[in-house]
């Protein structure tokens, strides 16, 4: 038997063709598929014509011969001028493989020919619903699969004893913490060595991540805001607002918060431990004062979590 599906269309000899494909339509009348089925595929033998591919095609998709009936929808569809309907089917057949993308692009092409065509239309708009959907719905999982990494507690990992209690100090407790501090950062608290931060780095490269990730492209300025926001339902927003110039700091400590930027106490509030322990030359002793002149208007440095 040829195989017609790589013979040009139309080739061959219609009037060969022509008692296979009246037999074809003989037993598809009388309900007989699998009779017709062989028949068209006879008559195709003798001659490649659109109409026996499409007549083929939609009755192998109704057995549920999807695959073959694909494959010569798509012989017939991939032309100049294909037939309206078997655009339609194979769209509908892409859609049921979720080959959204293929089957927009079919349902397109008749719209585009005969912008009125009702069904096209309509199956076209469920079509671009769905992808929506399925675009919404992919962007959500990857959202929940991004959370459930970055909540992952550094525990699960192995890290020698001077890392975990190093990272346990600064109060460092999941992978989404490292991705909010930076290498200079840590390396600024006491006891922080190179081979810790090196065993850190080495957890995160695995996992496609890096330390002070979430700091880039000014992803840091929107944690602040987000907690100012917080602090905002918290506190007394005029205590919020009062300068930083009023605290009682030392030299060292006032030095410091104009590095940071930070003009009142909720700015100043808005920024963590290890921002400011990241700061030249800044120690513990300013550290305490500046958290004791928060506490004075019940206030708190940003957690990192």
């Amino acid at each position: 038997m040829t195989s017609f599906t790589t013979l040009p269309l139309h080739a061959g000899d219609p009037a060969k063709a022509k008692p296979h494909l009246d037999r074809a339509q003989q037993c598809e009348t009388s309900g007989d598929r699998d009779a017709a089925i062989e028949s068209y595929r006879k008559a195709l033998d003798e001659h490649h014509a659109v109409d026996t591919i499409f007549a083929l095609a939609r009755l192998l998709d109704r057995v549920g011969e999807d695959e073959e009936a694909v494959e010569l929808y798509e012989r017939i569809c991939f032309g100049q001028k294909p037939p309206v309907n078997a655009l339609i089917n194979l769209s509908i057949l892409y859609e049921d493989m979720n080959e959204l993308t293929r089957a927009e692009r079919c349902l397109r092409r008749v719209v585009d020919e005969y912008p009125t065509h009702p069904r096209a239309r309509m199956y076209l708009k469920d079509v671009t619903v769905v992808t929506e959907l399925t675009v919404d719905a992919d962007a959500q999982q990857q959202e929940v699969r991004k959370n459930l990494i970055l909540n992952t507690l550094i525990t699960d990992f192995e890290l020698s004893g001077r890392a975990r209690n190093c990272l346990k100090k600064v109060d460092i407790r999941t992978l989404g913490d490292l991705l909010r501090i930076t290498e200079a950062e840590l390396l600024a608290f006491k006891n922080f060595g190179e081979s810790s931060i090196s065993e850190i780095k080495a957890v995160l490269a695995a996992r496609g991540l890096r330390l002070g990730q979430a700091l880039e492209g000014g992803q840091d300025q929107a944690y602040r805001k987000e907690y100012l926001e917080y602090l905002k339902g918290q506190h007394d927003e005029a205590v919020l607002l009062i300068s930083v110039s009023t605290m009682e700091l030392s030299v060292r400590a006032k030095k410091a918060i104009t590095l940071l930027g930070a003009h009142t106490l909720g700015e100043l509030a808005c920024r963590t431990e290890a921002e400011l322990m990241g700061l030249k030359n800044f120690g513990l002793t300013s550290l305490d004062e500046i958290k004791a002149q928060l506490a004075l208007h019940g206030l708190s440095l940003r957690p990192l979590e």
